[in-house]
């Protein structure tokens, strides 16, 4: 019997060693931009675009109808190339032909909120709507936003048509059956066939549809485009007004992510094929609250996809990422991409913890109150485990760790990290627990975040909580309660940055500081589907039409929804204009008119904030613009050393030439990175007036240790699209705090501030 099972063995391994069995991968093949007729294009032609794929493929693969097999996406409108199941073999001899741009594994990518593991919307008390500019904008009008994300719930309030006049005439885009399209969702498709290709199982009716089963794309669509929706609130809290940045525009929905698979969600072959789409329907605005680790900008979907869309005139916005506060973590870091870290905002949901001995402490929350007023027994959630659980696993509240003998009729304090906020309340409750009190770890310092957790809870602060755990350690009766939730408005100190936002600096191009912008993403309430509860805890039988979530997921359609003001506002601005002008006007002071903080409540950089908290109203009148063109990210390529012919490929012309002495440091970018300064660099910038003439004076504040000097001190600007150079030397004075180190440079007519941040790495 042993060696017939032996046998089996060694039958099935040369099997799968063997080329017939070898193992298969989702690939794509990059082949750079389309040389499309200039006017219309017939689907005639787009089949042989297609056509040509399969050629192109055949050729490596034996046979027509094995390309045919392989292809799962063919992108024929603005993206060319196609995504197909390969064998390692084969994708390295397609990786030596001459036309190939790149080839790349079909990577997965996550969703940027912490929701389901660890918006404001602009209300009708925010910013955006008190000023008469963004009336004369019409709140968006005009403008199509696209969303990639879960899908879209057709049913909320938050994309009624009511009052909208018909669909511009230019949009091509359509609805999938079971999401009906009106007047303000004007577009809604699913894209699959990428995550389906690595999950390697087939599709069903839960993978055919563009609806929203998740919650996640219809909050995040809405809070870049939803209309105005009056009483909005979550289970009565935060009642309002709600709507998106730019409430009047036209949303459209490209579902790319679906349930978690092995950790990844949303796949680039996915990604660009919706991107592709969009463009070809006749977007505006591309809002991606997705991302994975930063990596080679011709190997990465989102990267691409962008690029081609920012060509097509059409402005990209990603979140920056959730795994801050770790340093080097930020994630969409193309230079065309807007990228959008996520802070804190002036409206809390306030929960107090009330302790037996007098103390009390500010917390949050979103759930129902205890069912009576009086003290409860508290107990540490490690003091209750069960018998098969660590004194860790306890404490962090973790499934089948508490002994419910233990835990009956008290509250329990929990501590945070590892699994879900929401999922540590209904590990409480299932074993008997009357309430929870959720302790911060100290990475997540003050950043409090409201769930509508299952059974009555509060989340406090790092400090509050060591205060509770000492209480506990030091009577042999502690008791305890939680009062009820409240909306407060104008807390103190706000915006400060949430400690999942990803941080700087760029690991792929030290040059370019990034995040660009930080927006609102702490406790933000939007849209949601009503296909799920809003913990997603499968016991959880509640649904509400809106709910509150928090991440750089919420934070991009912020920026998104500006964008589309500002693109109905100034539709001559280009993409790189729109970003100059968001993050030029921004703010690095709070509420309390201090310097930003992060949630340990130091004082932030740069690395988290980018150039600072978005501004809506200064955008619109920034006075300078730095813009920057399709040539201008050619040329940063080639700074960066990519070869001229994957460049030329890129830029769909063969007769496209690196420029010689193309240099990182004079690349237009509003913020001015210099990494390992050791002596003296001189770095370039052009300024176009987008405001009245006038003179603007350079000042600046450098950073500690370095000598600035800008030429000339003054540009005078005469009329709009004015362009003036100017350079700045930023020399070693003093290398004693080496490191990286922050100034800004501001350029002002006293009427207008254009403010750059100044980054330096000094290095022995």
């Amino acid at each position: 019997m042993f060696f017939q099972s032996l046998s089996l063995l060694i039958l099935v391994a040369t099997l799968l060693c063997s080329p017939a069995f070898a193992l298969k991968k989702s690939y794509i093949v990059y082949l750079g931009s389309h040389a499309h007729p200039p006017h219309h294009i017939s689907h005639a032609h787009l089949d042989r675009v297609a056509h040509s794929h399969r050629t192109f493929l055949a050729s490596f693969l034996g046979s027509h109808q094995s390309a045919e097999d392989a292809i799962f996406y063919s992108y024929k409108r603005h993206v060319n190339g196609f995504a197909a199941v390969l064998e390692d073999s084969a994708a390295a001899e397609i990786a030596k032909h001459p036309n190939v741009v790149s080839i790349f594994l079909n990577k997965g990518r996550k969703l940027h909120t912490t929701h389901s593991w660890d918006f404001m919307l602009l209300e009708k008390h925010g910013v955006v709507h008190k000023s008469s500019l963004w009336k004369k904008a019409g709140f968006g009008e005009g403008t199509i936003i696209a969303n990639l994300d879960t899908g879209v719930w057709p049913e909320s309030k938050s994309f009624s048509d009511e009052g909208y006049g018909d669909v511009p005439a230019r949009w091509k885009g359509s609805c999938h059956g079971d999401v009906p399209c009106n007047r303000k969702l004007i577009g809604a498709k699913y894209f699959n066939k990428g995550y389906l290709a690595y999950a390697k199982f087939p599709s069903n009716s839960t993978f055919e549809t563009p609806r929203d089963l998740d919650g996640h794309g219809t909050h995040t669509l809405s809070t870049a485009g939803g209309n105005f929706v009056p009483g909005a609130n979550v289970f009565g809290l935060g009642n309002g007004t709600a709507s998106g940045g730019s409430p009047r525009a036209r949303v459209a929905s490209y579902k790319v992510c679906w349930p978690p698979f092995k950790g990844a969600e949303c796949f680039d072959a996915d990604i660009l094929a919706a991107i592709d789409a969009a463009i070809g329907d006749g977007v505006d605005v591309i809002s991606a609250s997705v991302g994975g680790d930063a990596g080679n900008y011709m190997e990465d979907g989102m990267s691409i996809g962008s690029f081609v869309a920012v060509k097509n005139g059409v402005t990209v916005v990603c979140s920056a990422g959730n795994s801050g506060p770790k340093p080097g973590t930020v994630s969409n870091v193309a230079p065309w991409i807007i990228t959008v870290g996520a802070s804190s905002m002036d409206r809390e949901f306030q929960s107090f913890v009330e302790l037996s001995n007098g103390s009390r402490f500010e917390g949050t929350s979103l759930s129902k109150p205890l069912p009576e007023k009086k003290m409860y027994d508290l107990i540490s959630a490690a003091d209750c485990k069960a018998a098969n659980a660590s004194a860790l696993q306890a404490l962090l509240c973790k499934k089948d760790s508490l002994d419910p003998e233990k835990v009956k009729g008290k509250i329990v304090v929990c501590l945070r990290g590892d699994n879900a906020r929401v999922d540590k309340g209904q590990q409480a409750a299932t074993a008997g627990a009357v309430g929870m009190i959720l302790c911060n770890d100290k990475a997540s310092g003050n950043e409090i975040i409201a769930d509508a957790h299952v059974l009555p809870a509060s989340q406090i602060n790092y400090e509050d909580g060591e205060a509770v755990f000492s209480y506990l350690n030091s009577t042999k009766d502690p008791k305890g309660y939680i009062t009820a939730p409240n909306t407060q408005l104008h807390t103190k100190p706000a915006p400060f940055m949430a400690s999942f936002s990803s941080r700087g600096p760029n690991t792929i191009t030290p040059g370019i500081l990034k995040p660009d912008i930080t927006a609102p993403g702490v406790n933000i309430l939007a849209a949601f589907t009503e296909a799920t509860s809003p913990t997603d805890i499968e016991s959880d039988n509640r649904r509400t039409p809106f709910n509150i979530e928090s991440g750089t997921s919420m934070s991009c359609p912020h920026i998104s929804g500006i964008v589309g003001l500002l693109k109905t506002l100034r539709p001559q601005w280009s993409p790189a204009a729109i970003r100059s002008a968001i993050m030029t006007t921004s703010r690095t002071r709070d509420n309390t008119r201090k310097p930003m903080v992060d949630a340990t409540f130091h004082k932030a950089t740069p690395f988290g904030y980018g150039s600072g908290h978005v501004q809506p109203n200064k955008a619109s009148h920034p006075g300078l613009v730095y813009d920057l063109n399709t040539g201008d990210y050619l040329d940063f390529l080639c700074a960066i050393g990519y070869a001229n012919k994957v460049v030329q490929l890129f830029a769909d012309d063969p007769l496209y030439t690196c420029r010689t002495g193309a240099n990182l440091l004079d690349f237009n970018y509003p913020s001015i990175t210099v990494p390992k300064l050791t002596d003296s660099v001189t770095i370039t910038r052009k300024l176009t007036n987008v405001g009245p003439p006038s003179t603007y004076r350079a000042y600046f504040r450098a950073p500690l240790g370095v000598e600035v000097s800008v030429e000339p001190k003054l540009l005078t600007f005469s009329k709009v699209g004015e362009e003036k150079m100017f350079q700045m030397t930023l020399q070693v004075k003093s290398a004693k705090a080496l490191g990286y180190l922050f100034g800004e440079l501001t350029w002002t007519d006293t009427k207008h501030h254009v403010r750059s941040p100044i980054v330096v790495e000094l290095s022995s």
